[in-house]
Parts: structure tokens; C-alpha cells; sequence
């Protein structure tokens, strides 16, 4: 059974940061892309960050220098620390794991992330 656990999120205010962590069971975390989508209410869900099995990554350009993407294959574990946190940034964030050749994407169940004074 896969399983992605999301963790860190929280309530913060503005400036501040956050670390949210997915750790992963019943795949073979390092052949997986690992990716960081959030939603926003009454918007679609967006790609925040990505990471592929290989440690190439990606940005969304609302996120890029203050957001960093990160995985530890030994932990099966992918990070997402965010600085500078804007309410722009306050969502649910999900964890999501996809094989391309495989054809297999993952959910997790999400983690609410909140900036506000």
C-alpha cells in the first residue's frame, strides 16, 4: 500500500518560514519524481516545486528564491522549506510521487499551510 504522509504545515505570519515533509511508503522512493502542488480556495491545484529521481528541479516562478525542494532517498523522505512566506502562499499543500514510465502518480493527503498576520 502507498502512503504519503505530509507534515510541518501550520499557521505563520508573514516573513516567516516553514519545512513540510512527505515521507513515502510502499514504492521505491528513488525512481520517483517527487513533486509539491498546493490549492488555494476557489483555484485550481498548482505545481509548486518538483524534484525528479536524478535531483534535477523545478520552481513555480511565484516561488523561486524563496522556496527550495529537497529529498533524502535514505529516508524516503522530500522536503519543502519555504521563506519569506506571503499570504499569497497560504494553501493546502499536497505531496504527489509519479513514475513516468511506470505511468503511477501518488497522492498525499495534504497539509494546510497558512500566512496571515
Amino acid at each position: 500500500q502507498v502512503q504519503l504522509v505530509e507534515s510541518g504545515g501550520g499557521l505563520v505570519q508573514p516573513g516567516g518560514s516553514l519545512r513540510l515533509s512527505c515521507a513515502a511508503s510502499g514504492i521505491i522512493f528513488r525512481l520517483y519524481g517527487m513533486g509539491w502542488y498546493r490549492q488555494a480556495p476557489g483555484k485550481q491545484r498548482e505545481l509548486v516545486a518538483g524534484i525528479r529521481s536524478g535531483g534535477m528541479v523545478n520552481y513555480a516562478d511565484s516561488v523561486k528564491g524563496r522556496f527550495t525542494i529537497s529529498r533524502d532517498n535514505a529516508k524516503n523522505t522530500v522536503y519543502l522549506q519555504m521563506n519569506s512566506l506571503k499570504p499569497d502562499d497560504t494553501a493546502v499543500y499536497y505531496c504527489n510521487a509519479h513514475h513516468t514510465t511506470a505511468g503511477t502518480d501518488y497522492w498525499g493527503q495534504g497539509t494546510q499551510v497558512t500566512v496571515s498576520s
